[in-house]
């Protein structure tokens, strides 16, 4: 059984050690590298939100019915890892966007694969899988402290790294445990069905339902532009950075079970909630000590909402509509919420540009506004922070290798003027990658006033009585002098 254990942890690993590569370092990529959009980014951030949509309606059968998991598997991430190679391939997002929703819909199926495999191999699942899950969270931190201290966050190596892990992980996936598919149920699934709407006429639920749809509204900002922030603001290694909050997931996801006896449900997802709006609130100063509190937040806002919400549905749910009912859940937060988000996110991006912007000519003769090109690019050579670029190093035509844009020495000129706030004609790279930022206070205050709106109507429209577990610990920390008439304060 250990030997099993020990494989089930190695596919854990793999796992999320595929999706922390790509993941985390995309945005940054598509964003300082590709020059995509807002909108660009967001819709290929919203691949694995429509794969979360549409895959449960076939790979369920597949899964269930027609082969074994372990075989399932590996198909899908020797698949993933040929999609992969395509993706680090494509500059273009004509290209990458039909690439990365194909990958997504292998990839996001395997996520509950691997869960299902799990449970299937281990006797006692309360105890084991906590074990077996973490490794993934492990998984995630490798690969970003991999892509931010070796790799270049902002190339497309760790697409590639990603694509070499999932096939090492496609070909790994043939010696786990063989999980044959299961008989055909003989439950009726209408009555699944039945029991969803039963649970949907509790106006509590319904109230649960509409905020968690709405927290992975600014949830998925986090998701889709952080990386791009921290690239922007020259945050030292931004992917490496961002595992500071894996590292605090694993931590309170430890302490878990302690937070839900004593906080209860509606507290504990109010607190995360709370956590996504003091994060982005972190975030706007755009002050580093502040944003890496920000980012250990992590921890919060993932485990005190998602981890909540499942134990929430799990305990609100009886055995036979349990597994409709999460799969419903994810349904709406993963799949619809990131959805929703990933367009969302991408629009305020673009609604709030660099300040300076110049004019600048495409291939096709079309004159556009672009953010500057990047500082080493104009004057052909590697730059330190403390270097300065004067009127006389600019070219009479300067062609952005990274967007085929051909933009005038004279609009060059005209933004350092913008940028050189002591008149010299002289800016500092500082200075002028300060000009290439997007109005990130504004960005993050959005997603913030976002949390806060979902926050104030899940916590006067959600109602929940305490499990007979929380009240059985509340009653053993009770004074000796609390008679049989005091009632519990719980959320």
């Amino acid at each position: 059984m250990g030997s099993v254990r020990a494989r089930l942890c190695g596919m854990m690993f793999l796992q999320y050690f595929v999706w922390g590569a790509w993941g985390v370092s995309l945005g940054g990529y598509m964003g300082s590298t590709l020059r995509f959009t807002g909108a660009q980014i967001g819709s290929v951030y919203s691949t694995t939100a429509i794969a979360a949509m549409i895959s449960p309606l076939f790979m369920g059968y597949v899964a269930d019915r027609l082969f074994a998991t372990e075989s399932l598997l590996a198909a899908l991430h020797l698949a993933g890892a040929v999609l992969l190679y395509f993706a680090a391939t494509s500059s273009e997002f004509t290209q990458l966007y039909p690439v990365m929703i194909v990958y997504a819909l292998c990839y996001m199926p395997t996520l509950a694969l691997t869960n299902s495999i799990s449970f299937a191999n281990i006797a006692d699942a309360e105890k084991e899988f906590p074990l077996i899950r973490v490794f993934g969270t492990v998984g995630w931190i490798v690969a970003g402290l991999i892509v931010g201290f070796v790799l270049e966050g902002t190339s497309n190596t760790p697409i590639f790294l990603a694509a070499g892990a999932s096939f090492f992980l496609g070909i790994y996936c043939l010696l786990l445990p063989h999980t044959p598919p299961r008989p055909a149920s003989i439950s009726a699934s209408a009555g699944d069905r039945s029991g969803i709407l039963t649970l949907l006429a509790d106006p509590s639920f319904v109230v649960f339902v509409v905020a968690s749809f709405l927290i992975c509204i600014p949830l998925a900002f986090y998701y889709n532009l952080a990386n791009v922030f921290l690239t922007q603001i020259d945050a030292p290694r931004p992917t490496a950075l961002q595992t500071l909050g894996q590292i605090s997931e694993v931590f309170f996801m430890a302490a878990m079970p302690w937070f839900i006896l004593r906080l209860g449900v509606k507290k504990m997802l109010a607190v995360g909630m709370l956590a996504w709006v003091l994060r982005y609130i972190l975030f706007g100063t755009l002050a580093l000590p502040l944003i890496v509190i920000g980012l250990i937040l992590h921890g919060i806002c993932y485990d005190f909402f998602f981890v909540a919400s499942q134990i929430y549905v799990d305990n609100k749910a009886d055995e036979s509509q349990r597994a409709r009912a999460q799969s419903f859940i994810a349904l709406v937060t993963l799949g619809l919420g990131m959805f929703v988000g990933a367009y969302v996110s991408g629009a305020v991006y673009d609604r709030y540009p660099p300040r300076i912007q110049v004019a600048a000519t495409t291939a096709a003769g079309t004159v556009t506004r672009t953010p500057l090109p990047d500082w080493d690019r104009v004057v052909k050579e590697p730059l330190s922070s403390e270097a300065t670029l004067t009127k006389e190093s600019l070219v009479e035509s300067f062609v952005d290798e990274a967007t085929g844009l051909t933009i005038p020495g004279t609009e060059l000129a005209a933004a350092l003027y913008a940028v050189d706030h002591t008149g010299d004609g002289r800016v500092s790279r500082e200075e002028w990658r300060v000009a290439q930022r997007h109005d990130w206070f504004y960005i993050w205050l959005w997603p913030a006033l976002m949390a806060a709106a979902t926050l104030v109507f899940f916590w006067f429209g959600f109602r929940d009585a305490p499990s007979a577990r929380q009240t059985e610990a509340m009653a053993a920390e009770a004074p000796l002098g609390a008679g049989p008439g005091a009632e519990p304060q719980v959320g």
